[in-house]
């Protein structure tokens, strides 16, 4: 089974809240657990460069599960997403926009 590659675009207006953003996923594949374990094999975040042609987009955040389970799991169950979306949300403008794919 492959891996899962996922990628969200976020509309962050404030740069200090993007720069919060990339420090807060720098430490998501040590704190998300499931079963007591860690189960997130990549998560970075990075600005976009100032361009027209990224729509407002800010920042993309990738992350790399080993299962769409696991992917699901992240949505649904995580508390470190839980705690993401609570200190970032606000700071959003609009809904992310999410992608995934095999990692192949």
């Amino acid at each position: 089974m492959p891996k899962i590659i996922r990628l969200t675009l976020f509309k962050i207006p404030e740069d200090a809240a993007v720069e919060e953003t990339i420090k807060i996923y720098s430490t998501l594949t040590r704190d998300a657990l499931k079963d007591d374990k860690q189960y997130i094999s990549v998560a970075k975040a990075e600005r976009t460069y100032k361009d027209d042609r990224n729509q407002g987009f800010t920042l993309v955040a990738r992350t790399v599960f080993n299962s769409v389970e696991d992917m699901n799991y992240y949505d649904k169950d995580c508390e470190a997403h839980k705690k993401i979306k609570a200190l970032v949300g606000p700071k959003v403008a609009g809904p992310p926009l999410v992608v995934y794919m095999d990692a192949e």
